[in-house]
């Protein structure tokens, strides 16, 4: 539905996975308390199971509901003043397609894998530690913490719409160089001077998680530009296994270097800049492998002929 805005398109989709943490949390409190949940761990348990069969009835209708309306465009439909034939190629994009078993023989896609996890990682890092990092730079109360995490949570929903759609202009990897190389720069100044200012350290932390949330949203764009559409989900799904993976080495890290900085009787920012250090590096090696990415061969392409047989087929199954 949208072959000239695959930037925007993404970033929409994705915001919704990003906010949707600012909807969950405070609904699932709510139930809680509904059904006579508490603080204390009996009344816990007692409100736990309403509210998990509650959630998952209004999840079960509002997704089969937004899948109950999903159509594919007609083959001939194109936006209002859309003109394909029209539409210069970028240096990056593929003319061909890539079937998944390809993309991942290619070096452009553990390229991008480690472009994803090293930017992941890096995002975690802020987003791990961020209430308890803020209160042991500047001293504010637990309340203020909570408000700059869920300022965080904003930045990173904004980031995933904002990013994600100026991508469409600026190309797939120059935004991954803004999203790496600036990262690094950000973290760098948080790392040697966010202590002395709150506003640089507030400003710099919101424009890094921003960068989390484009990289994750501006993904599925650049595999588009360079494995094509004829199975770009199937591929999205393999380079997700990046995520995952930083998912588990951002919090380990993150938490290896506070609970080494604790041993050694470190306190407020000293606890934090290591690292913040190891993040600058893991940015510019993701910086790296983003500018040694390039359009793929031509000898990972589908014949087209094949690509053919296999759509007859499907039709038929229907």
């Amino acid at each position: 539905w949208f072959p000239d805005r695959p930037g925007l398109a993404t970033g929409l989709a994705i915001m919704g996975f990003g906010g949707g943490a600012l909807i969950a949390s405070p609904m699932s409190n709510q139930l809680m308390s509904l059904y006579g949940g508490g603080a204390e761990p009996e009344n816990l348990v007692a409100g736990l199971t309403p509210t998990f069969v509650t959630l998952g009835i209004v999840y079960a209708v509002v997704i089969a509901a937004g899948a109950f309306v999903i159509r594919v465009p007609h083959p001939e439909w194109t936006p209002k003043g859309f003109d394909p034939s029209k539409v210069e190629a970028k240096p990056m994009q593929t003319k061909g397609n890539v079937s998944v078993r390809n993309a991942i023989r290619t070096p452009q896609f553990w390229l991008l894998w480690g472009v994803l996890f090293l930017n992941v990682t890096a995002g975690i890092g802020i987003l791990e530690n961020a209430a308890p990092m803020i209160q042991s730079y500047f001293g504010i109360t637990a309340a203020a913490a909570a408000g700059f995490v869920g300022l965080l949570s904003i930045g990173n929903m904004g980031g995933r719409f904002i990013w994600s759609t100026t991508s469409d202009y600026l190309g797939r990897k120059n935004n991954y160089m803004m999203y790496l190389g600036v990262g690094a720069i950000l973290y760098l100044l948080v790392a040697l001077f966010g202590g002395g200012s709150i506003i640089l350290f507030v400003l710099a932390t919101l424009i890094i998680i921003s960068f989390y949330g484009g990289g994750f949203s501006t993904v599925p764009a650049y595999l588009k530009d360079l494995f094509g559409v004829y199975q770009v989900g199937a591929i999205h799904g393999a380079l997700l296994t990046a995520w995952s993976a930083a998912g588990v080495a951002g919090p380990l890290i993150v938490n290896s270097v506070v609970e080494a900085g604790e041993a050694a009787g470190k306190e407020g920012p000293e606890l934090y800049t290591p690292g913040m250090f190891i993040m600058v590096g893991a940015l510019v090696v993701g910086f790296i492998a983003n500018v040694l990415v390039r359009p793929v061969s031509e000898r990972f392409f589908e014949r087209e002929d094949v690509k053919a047989k296999q759509a007859a087929a499907l039709e038929d199954d229907n």
